[in-house]
């Protein structure tokens, strides 16, 4: 790679997220998943912090839930981790069985829309709600933003101040590290019940016992029947007309191809370092010009991605639609990983690392698409 991405990639919140391969497999292997499960929904709980090298392929659910059987832990001990681990397998298995069909409400027409423009005082993050606020604010400056605090944004943001999701997913996507077309996609969806039964609503109340703070006399404090019926305040008058979401691809370098050698294509969803590595093999990393303009993501993605592409051995970067590449390499045959998003490769598709490979089928709800995998990865656990 022409940029040399060395060490620790710093954000403004001290080395939250290490770049170094070994330093990942480190957090992975030193998670406390009996303190998670009691603290997760806490924003100053014991979360993992590991959704950003799940997100860029860096590693993998499976891997994830391997190092902890691998330690002895019981499923029943650490249910509530699995779980959220397979949350995210599923909402990719979605994506599998519906593909572009996930940019559209998927089971509900979502209800209530009064405007498809986001709020000022949302992307400016000064809404009031300080615990919304502090994690707005965190998303620009880390890329990172707890889940828990995810749901409140976008329960403000579709389900009071009426919102149509589409464009909020985008913003949310552009600025996080761990953006993720299926997880970030969905999740809007669900909160504001265009792919789930009924919206999802948090009071004033239950964001103070999770932010850790006792603000008072807002307009989400307030029963929830209330909320479900009140119009958005007038706070969200104001709306953002063009959110100018862009990305700033790196420069492209010349390649050099060995034409006897198979070709592994790496892109934002695939950074895997082990990955075929003792393939004596060309490793180039594929940005697609086409894919970053419908999908924008941030300055902050773009370094974070090179970073830690700086773990794959002799990568080179091209940046270039598919067809384009294919032009370089010739005859080399090609090799890469499975993802919607790689609809116009060709070659060899190899599938990623799934909890439950058995099951791939759609599932309409994740509790149906849990009852049919639990049996599966309980018999992994160790009795």
């Amino acid at each position: 790679m022409e940029t040399s991405w060395k060490g620790k990639f710093l954000f403004d919140i001290i080395e939250m997220f290490t770049t170094d391969y070994s330093e990942i497999i480190d957090k992975i292997e030193s998670i406390d998943p009996i303190e998670y499960s009691r603290t997760r929904n806490y924003l100053s709980g014991a979360v993992t912090y590991l959704s950003p090298y799940i997100a860029r392929g860096v590693v993998s659910t499976k891997l994830v839930m391997l190092s902890l059987i691998s330690r002895g832990f019981k499923l029943y001990e650490i249910e509530s981790m699995i779980k959220e681990l397979a949350w995210r397998d599923y909402f990719q298995r979605v994506h599998q069985s519906l593909g572009s069909e996930i940019y559209t409400d998927i089971k509900n027409q979502q209800s209530d829309v009064i405007s498809n423009k986001i709020p000022t005082c949302i992307i400016n993050g000064n809404t009031g709600i300080e615990g919304i606020d502090h994690s707005i604010n965190t998303l620009y400056t880390t890329g990172y933003v707890h889940n828990h605090f995810r749901m409140y944004t976008a329960m403000l943001a579709t389900n009071i101040a009426q919102t149509h999701w589409s464009e909020c997913s985008k913003w949310y996507y552009c600025h996080l590290l761990d953006a993720d077309i299926a997880s970030n996609t969905l999740s809007w969806q669900w909160v504001c019940g265009a792919f789930s039964h009924k919206k999802y609503y948090a009071n004033q109340e239950n964001i103070n016992k999770y932010f850790g703070k006792n603000q008072s006399n807002t307009f989400l404090d307030t029963s929830y029947e209330i909320l479900a019926e009140m119009s958005a305040p007038n706070i969200f008058h104001d709306r953002i007309e063009d959110l100018n979401l862009a990305t700033n691809l790196p420069s492209n370098t010349e390649l050099k191809i060995d034409y006897r050698l198979p070709t592994l294509i790496y892109n934002f969803y695939n950074l895997d370092p082990i990955w075929h590595e003792n393939l004596k093999a060309n490793r180039i990393l594929l940005l697609e010009p086409s894919t970053f303009e419908k999908h924008p993501i941030s300055q902050k993605s773009i370094d974070f991605m090179l970073a830690l592409a700086n773990n794959i051995s002799d990568v080179q970067i091209f940046v270039g639609e598919f067809s384009e590449l294919k032009q370089h390499i010739e005859n080399s045959e090609i090799y890469f990983k499975e993802h919607p998003l790689n609809y116009n490769y060709s070659g060899i598709e190899e599938s990623r690392d799934w909890m439950c490979t058995e099951v791939t089928s759609y599932f309409p709800s994740f509790f149906s698409y849990w009852k049919k995998i639990e049996p599966i990865l309980k018999s992994q656990f160790r009795s």
